[in-house]
Formats: structure tokens, C-alpha cells, sequence
């Protein structure tokens, strides 16, 4: 796996042995950031289920403004720490080894222009660990994701109805095979008000 674009281009990243973590495809990724476009630069980036680090790294390679990664597995927190250093992302990185649901008992300012959530796929198999993981994905979208920021949430797209996705807000759907993406954007208020305003008399 390598970074497709921005100043880190073609740089190999390192991933543990074996099928410990899923990383998205490189045409995905490829697609996904094409759809991303100019949000990218100057982002503050939240990478959930982070593994290696392809997603965030990939945000960073295109000037996004930082990336905090969240992993528990420690193989993969390894090559993570690795990545990092090879691309000399250092400054603009921060990792953090834990659960993902640990970052909502953080501080309720803490935002992010984009929030990538991509759960193991046994998270959303299972019925109670599904309706745990969608709990988790609206509680971060309401507080997580900065105004006019976006969740970019991946999952396997025979395991998600629309009615599941509706309960954490509408969204863009997006496939690739059997791999979907949706991206919940959130509102922004001061656009709002510039479209309500105009002269009061």
C-alpha cells in the first residue's frame, strides 16, 4: 500500500503480517479523495480505526492541517508509528492508543473538519455490536464533526440499509463493489445565516 498523492506520493506504507487490519483499497482511497477534493487542505482530521494509517496519512500527504489517530491493535499501532516517522508526518500527527469510543468523554470544542470512521467489519456483523457502532457514528457526527465538516463513514455495503444510515443523518452514498462509503456533512450555521439575511427595511 502507498500514498497516492500530495507530498508523500508514492511512499510505501508499512502493514503488519496477515489480515489483522482491512485497509481501504487504493482505488478507494483513490475515489474517495478525489470526491473530498479541496477539504482536505488545512483539515483537522479525525482517523478512527486508523490501522496503519492509510486514510489520515493520505490527508496529511495533501496538506491537511493535522491528523489525531485512534488504534488499539498493537501491531498495528507499530507500523502506524512507523509510517508516521518514514514520512516525516510527526509534527502534524498524534496518536492515541485506546477505544474509539473513548473520544467522545473528551472535551465537547474538540472538532474536526473531517472524521473518518472505519470499523472492523465484526463490529457491524454482529446485531448489538451493529446498533453500538451506529450509536456511535450519530453521537460523533453530532459531536465531533465541525461545522460544514464531514463523516466519512466506511462499511461493507450488504451489511448497511439506508434506514440504519438515516438514523445518524442524511448522507451521499457512495460504491465501489462491496465496499460503500457515506459522507454526513454538518450544518453550518453561519452559512445559514448569510442565506436568511438581507435587509431588515
Amino acid at each position: 500500500m502507498r500514498i497516492i498523492a500530495g507530498s508523500a506520493r508514492g511512499r510505501k506504507l508499512a502493514s503488519p503480517p496477515g489480515e489483522r487490519t482491512r485497509p481501504l483499497l487504493d482505488r478507494v482511497r483513490e475515489a474517495l479523495f478525489s470526491i473530498l477534493g479541496d477539504r482536505v487542505e488545512g483539515a483537522r482530521v479525525l482517523d478512527l480505526y486508523a490501522g496503519t494509517g492509510s486514510i489520515g496519512l493520505e490527508a496529511l500527504s495533501r496538506d491537511a492541517a493535522s491528523c489525531v489517530f485512534v488504534e488499539r491493535d498493537r501491531s498495528a499501532l507499530e507500523c502506524l508509528l512507523e509510517n508516521i516517522a518514514a514520512l516525516g508526518f510527526g509534527e502534524r500527527s498524534r496518536v492515541v492508543k485506546g477505544r474509539v469510543e473513548d473520544q467522545l468523554l473528551r472535551p465537547p470544542e474538540e472538532r474536526y473538519e473531517l472524521v473518518f470512521l472505519d470499523p472492523p467489519y465484526a463490529e457491524l456483523r454482529e446485531p448489538l455490536r451493529r446498533r453500538a457502532t451506529l450509536d456511535l457514528a450519530r453521537r460523533l457526527f453530532a459531536e465531533r464533526v465541525a461545522a460544514a465538516g464531514l463523516l466519512v463513514f466506511h462499511y461493507p455495503r450488504d451489511l448497511l440499509d439506508a434506514t440504519e444510515l438515516g438514523a445518524i443523518g442524511a448522507c451521499d452514498q457512495r460504491a465501489w463493489g462491496t465496499t460503500e462509503i457515506a459522507l454526513f456533512e454538518a450544518p453550518d450555521p453561519a452559512a445559514r445565516m448569510e442565506e436568511g439575511g438581507g435587509d431588515a427595511g
